[in-house]
């Protein structure tokens, strides 16, 4: 009997949505569509455990499967905690954090909304001064009896938001870029003194080329 045919939406929403990379892809939904495309195995989630194993497998019809090793071990989940001494203010882990949950700006002391945390600990690598740490808060309980599915939807919900977020700050910076440009060719226009019309083209042309790579860029981001 052939297995069923599961879809990366199915298999998406049975993870917990750490976001931490330790599967071997960049998040929680390039994962479920690597298994829907038979391109990787159900016992690659340390977070998910030995009892996410157990999901995926009744969800696909494989055969359950040992943890992964090289992927990590199941455990109590973490959650980030910021030494406030250390801290140099450099954004890196907030850039680093899949779920927004470290609020903080440029040269000023960063911190963790505890309740958003999902125990990546991709911001730990991600500190220069090694002010990161890691604390357990569900003692004794691992896998999905350190988390929940309601836990697992609001950091799919805060995952997909910092996306639209980039995305939008991105458009936003192309935009700002584009308009210098054009003030740029619109001032060059204007300088009625110089005498040597090459230059002149010369600066034209390479403005004109700027304003169309942004215009493409724009394009193809929509």
């Amino acid at each position: 009997m052939l297995p069923p045919i599961v879809t990366a939406e199915a298999l998406d929403a049975v993870l917990p949505q750490t976001q931490c990379t330790r599967c071997g892809y960049p998040d929680c939904r390039a994962y479920a569509e690597a298994m829907a495309a038979g391109d990787a195995d159900i016992n690659q989630c340390p977070p998910g455990g030995a009892e996410g194993v157990s999901r995926l497998a009744e969800l696909t019809g494989r055969a359950p499967l040992p943890l992964d090793p090289a992927r990590g071990a199941e455990g109590e989940r973490q959650l980030a905690v910021i030494d406030e001494d250390w801290c140099i203010g450099c954004t890196l882990c907030i850039k680093a954090c899949p779920v927004d949950c470290i609020v903080g700006a440029p040269k000023q002391m960063h911190s963790v909304v505890a309740s958003q945390c999902t125990g990546c600990e991709l911001c730990v690598p991600a500190c220069p001064v090694d002010c990161i740490s890691l604390v357990s808060v569900t003692p004794g309980r691992t896998g999905w009896q350190a988390w929940s599915p309601l836990l697992a939807s609001q950091a799919r919900e805060r995952y997909a938001f910092r996306g639209e977020r980039i995305a939008r700050e991105k458009l936003e910076n192309e935009a700002r870029l584009a308009a210098k440009a054009q003030h740029k060719l619109e001032h060059l226009e204007a300088e009625t003194r110089l005498t040597d019309p090459q230059q002149i083209d010369r600066k034209r042309a390479l403005i004109e080329a700027a304003l169309q790579r942004a215009r493409e860029r724009r394009s193809g981001s929509g």
